[in-house]
């Protein structure tokens, strides 16, 4: 599996947490915890694995064929445990699970970690207080941080003037750290307070610096706002974003139970190598400083264009997004654990106003950073600018968790002529089993292309998406030809509260037509203990591995070159829509992406995604007008698949050709053939 891999060799299931650590003689060295009652399980008895979707995190067991059932077993009986407990003690549900928050951050880590060790220590207190029930509470003195010894005199205090020897021998045993010849139960609740104290403290100093060194951090970029773009040494930025968490409420976190995927669970279920794995053509969908802040105006594009002149771009849609609080997604998605969700009808209302072909597009909304490399004579900085402009593909997605967008017809084409920008973009539908779509961009600085599909794992509550296919970029000026894998990407609270995106793993880039020089980019994935949220961290090294330039940033907000604090910053996303979070959290970019000009209407095939009806109406604002478009749509898609496969005919693209290598590259026809005014009334297919 792609993502991230470590191996634990010891195990503690206790009152619904399970802890983990890789040898558990190492006392104190828990690597971590998963509170099992509010995680959703998955079951497989094929390969004897469990599957743990806390949100924040997906955990995969592989457990031994002797020990599965019993394993199984308790972790039912802690589960409900642990419900129980919540059920009475709602307060405490939060102490070990984070996922309500939209991302994690040091400040509420800090603050999980303190809530847990207060937690442990309130139940302390109470084993105390059932130890010496009927005598009042001793006298402990402790010293905060460095509880280490007894205290040299210790007293005893009571309200009972005629306690009996034995009770007398009660209270000095806890008053008292005895020798560890002779420990005794309240001579190790005493340790374990002290252990705590300390451990609470340290928390909170910790915090306490963290605070401190943000606010500073904070300070900095705002006297820095006032310095030109051009001497501008930035630091790690500090989001400003600031969102709230939506708690789920008890109902929906009771109705995610536990799931038990067998061969009759799902009649697309893959082999065991492939566990749960379907394909699915949902996509989750120098300061330089590139930042393209300006207005977008539309401008005779040139040989190969449109050649027309047209109005300023749009800057927001028809109509704001509307509220999907009806759609209860978890009656759609709880029988469907393991699935291949592409089968799976879902309502309009979940999805966005664009399509996976639009999407794709909006990966080369930073392309001046290719214009830049294509004018670089360095090697190793060329190589900065690509992996920045990889980095960049993902600014997009940051807040669009919240819907998906269309998946497109066999045969769909989307193009985007920018001549403001220097490029022409193209994409079809290529394949419908497996969906594969497919792009091409060229500019006179650089070629662009790809061909992608999408396979992915629903775990209950998080919608992991791996990304299949090679992206390439050709630099004209240097004859340079550069690839690179997708990383993984993951939905969080697919089913309750504010979803939130996250992409992590390794990205490999290397140019093909020399090995002067490759780049290792690393989404970081986030950690609830740590700061590393959407962060990225990249190496650019010569062909003995050493080590050129380094690059770190979000890859929502910024890449910056070197060390901090005198780094530079590469590349900054553009700032976005004030309204954003009522149109779908689209950038200004996306906004524009869908919109029909008159004058550009009679110069585009029919099958082009600006005519989809169903897309056009959810952009209107009109439900019910794209859920009937939506339906009659696939309608007429099996339709023609049917006509197909009864006449043993296969689909063939009409802008893209397979290669020998099975990938997909443009036959180069598109544009040329745009330029015959009989174009847009070809017998192209009856889409919609």
């Amino acid at each position: 599996m792609k993502g991230w891999h470590m191996e634990m060799g010891y195990f503690l299931l206790e009152k619904g947490i399970l802890k983990y650590s890789k040898r558990g003689a190492d006392k104190g060295k828990l690597h971590g915890c998963i509170d099992v009652g509010l995680s959703v399980m998955s079951i497989k008895k094929k390969t004897k694995a469990i599957d743990l979707d806390t949100n924040d995190n997906i955990y995969h067991l592989k457990v031994t064929l002797s020990l599965f059932d019993d394993w199984v077993s308790k972790l039912r009986h802690h589960r409900v445990f642990r419900q129980n407990e919540i059920a009475m003690y709602p307060h405490e549900r939060l102490l070990f699970h984070p996922s309500s928050h939209l991302s994690p951050n040091p400040n509420d880590s800090m603050r999980q970690e303190c809530e847990s060790y207060l937690l442990e220590l309130n139940l302390l207190l109470k084993s105390m207080e059932v130890l010496h029930r009927t005598y009042s509470a001793p006298a402990i003195s402790l010293m905060v941080p460095g509880c280490v010894s007894p205290p040299a005199s210790p007293h005893l205090h009571t309200s009972h003037p005629n306690l009996s020897t034995a009770e007398a021998n009660i209270q000095e045993a806890f008053a008292f750290l005895d020798s560890p010849d002779s420990p005794t139960d309240a001579n190790r609740l005493q340790e374990d307070f002290c252990r705590l104290a300390n451990n609470i403290h340290s928390t909170l100093r910790s915090a306490y610096s963290s605070l401190s060194a943000e606010r500073d951090r904070v300070r900095h970029t705002i006297d820095l706002k006032d310095l030109p773009d051009g001497s501008r040494p930035l630091v790690h930025q500090v989001s400003n974003e600031s969102r709230a968490s939506i708690p789920e409420s008890m109902s929906e976190f009771f109705d995610a139970q536990e799931y038990q995927l067998t061969s009759s669970s799902s009649e697309n279920e893959a082999s065991d190598d492939d566990s749960y794995i379907s394909d699915v053509s949902d996509s989750v969908s120098m300061d330089n400083g590139y930042s393209n802040e300006r207005g977008s105006e539309r401008h005779d594009s040139g040989s190969g264009g449109s050649g027309v002149q047209v109005a300023r771009r749009r800057t927001t849609l028809p109509s704001p997004q509307p509220s999907s609080s009806s759609v209860s997604l978890w009656n759609i998605l709880k029988n469907n654990i393991g699935k291949d969700l592409s089968k799976v009808a879902m309502p309009v209302q979940l999805n966005e106003p664009l399509n996976t072909l639009q999407r794709l597009c909006e990966e080369v909304e930073y392309s001046e950073l290719l214009d830049t490399a294509n004018h670089t004579q360095d090697p190793y900085q060329r190589m900065v600018y690509v992996a920045t402009f990889a980095v960049s593909a993902y600014a997009s997605s940051y807040h669009r968790a919240g819907s998906k967008p269309f998946n497109p017809i066999l045969g769909e084409t989307y193009e985007c002529d920018r001549p403001d920008k220097g490029f022409r973009f193209i994409a079809e539908q290529v394949s419908h089993h497996p969906p594969v779509s497919a792009c091409h961009c060229d500019s006179n600085n650089f070629t662009f292309w790809q061909d992608v599909q999408w396979k992915n794992k629903f775990w209950g509550k998080s919608m992991e998406i791996v990304r299949i296919g090679t992206t390439h970029v050709t630099l004209p000026a240097f004859g340079d030809h550069y690839e690179w894998n997708k990383v993984t990407s993951c939905i969080h609270n697919i089913l309750s509260g504010q979803r939130w995106i996250e992409h992590y793993g390794e990205m490999s880039i290397k140019n093909t037509s020399s090995d002067a020089c490759q780049c290792k980019v690393t989404f970081v994935k986030a950690r609830s203990w740590s700061s590393t949220v959407n962060e990225i961290e990249g190496m650019v090294t010569d062909t003995g591995g050493r080590v050129i330039h380094t690059f770190f940033g979000k890859w929502h907000e910024g890449v910056y070159q070197g060390v901090p604090p005198s780094a530079i910053c590469i590349w900054r996303a553009n700032p976005m829509p004030v309204d954003q979070d009522q149109y779908y959290g689209f950038t200004q970019f996306a906004v524009e992406l869908n919109e029909l000009d008159a004058a550009l209407k009679p110069l585009l095939p029919p099958t082009d995604t600006r005519y989809r009806l169903d897309q056009r109406c959810l952009e209107e604002g009109n439900i019910e007008g794209a859920e009937e478009q939506k339906r009659r749509i696939e309608e007429l898609q099996r339709g023609r698949r049917k006509v197909l496969e009864e006449n043993n005919v296969t689909h063939k693209p009409r802008f893209f050709k397979k290669s020998k290598d099975d990938t997909w590259l443009s036959s180069n026809v598109y544009w040329e053939q745009r330029k015959n005014p009989r174009f847009s009334r070809e017998d192209f297919p009856v889409l919609w």
